[in-house]
């Protein structure tokens, strides 16, 4: 007998399984498919922020959870042995036009008093950074420093090895008992939203790409809507698409063509670059945009993780703490935003 049975090892599972078992509590994690066979085992691993402005609990709830990043990962590291890909080395994105600049210059300000000191929004030049840096009409650039990098795929097992390396089972198959957290991805929310009759949440499919290009310890780009990603393994991974439309979740198709296209264009030293791997997947995106955590809608006295859109690895740290709160003490420290109401 486990005193928490979380369904899911994505992203959301396993750090929700990794802040109970820290506290003391005996985890089982159930997933059919294995660690990150979801959107979880992707290729980008963005931690990006919002813009520091129009503050809200959403923004902040990020930005204390891009803070505990770096802790949060050092540990699962040293636990594990394996890495995870993560490195706090900024992002640079062009300034297009004077609006641009002087919207840059604006939140740069406000950045100082919402990021607490502990990171900064600045305006450089694209020369900064050599040839690693997005062209700029302008000539010049904003470098954040509170965006980080991770790989998904190594992340999610380097987790699961710290948490198997802490007594906890990770298995395909298994009675739930305990308490019980659903992070089942996409296919979790249209679970619900059949159930419920009116759609809660839903799946938006994504691809990308892997190329060979050794650019690790440079910031990320963001550039042309896409993300160009330095992994700290000498790869670079570029996308993605939002696919809200799709017939097969996991294949890619000449929609992926146009993402490299359009990362080549952006940052030209991709073009020699060998495509190790063309990826697909779905995330899962609540009605609310943000994440779904708390009471679950259809399954009594149990719990849902699910949600986590674009910003899932960069939440995951805190949301794993606010749901250890509530499973194992019946404490709600979540924002009233991420509850589930506000998808129903």
């Amino acid at each position: 007998m486990v005193d928490v049975t979380v369904m899911g090892a994505g992203a959301f599972g396993l750090s929700v399984a990794w802040a109970c078992v820290k506290r003391g509590a005996s985890v089982r994690v159930v997933d059919p498919n294995g660690v990150a066979a979801g959107a979880s085992g992707g290729l980008v691993g963005a931690l990006a922020p919002h813009t520091p402005e129009n503050w809200n609990d959403k923004k902040a709830f990020q930005f204390e959870s891009l803070i505990m990043a770096e802790s949060f990962w050092a540990e699962v590291e040293h636990i594990s042995g394996l890495p995870s890909g993560y490195g706090r080395l900024g992002r640079l994105q062009p300034i297009a036009d004077e609006r641009a600049l002087n919207l840059a210059k604006s939140r740069a300000e406000t950045a100082v008093p919402l990021w607490q000191g502990k990171a900064e929004w600045r305006i450089v030049n694209q020369d900064d950074f050599g040839d690693w840096s997005p062209e700029s009409p302008t000539g010049l650039v904003v470098y954040d420093t509170l965006s980080a990098r991770i790989h998904p795929r190594q992340s999610c097992h380097a987790l699961a090895d710290a948490l198997r390396k802490k007594g906890v089972e990770i298995c395909t198959e298994a009675k739930p008992e305990g308490a019980v957290v659903w992070a089942t991805g996409w296919r979790g929310l249209i679970e619900v939203s059949d159930q419920m009759g009116r759609m809660v949440g839903n799946g938006v499919k994504g691809q990308a790409a892997l190329f060979q290009l050794d650019r690790k310890g440079l910031p990320q780009l963001f550039a042309d809507a896409l993300h160009i990603i330095p992994h700290a393994d000498g790869t670079v991974a570029v996308g993605s698409t939002s696919e809200r439309d799709f017939d097969t979740p996991d294949q890619t198709d000449t929609q992926l063509d146009d993402v490299i296209d359009r990362a080549i264009n952006a940052m030209p030293a991709l073009a020699d670059a060998e495509v190790l791997e063309r990826w697909a997947g779905v995330r899962p995106r609540a009605k609310s945009r943000a994440p779904m955590l708390g009471a679950h809608p259809t399954r009594t006295g149990e719990f849902i993780a699910n949600g986590g859109f674009k910003i899932g690895f960069g939440m995951a740290p805190k949301i794993g703490e606010c749901m250890a709160d509530l499973v194992l003490s019946g404490q709600d420290t979540t924002p009233d935003a991420f509850k589930p109401e506000a998808s129903l």
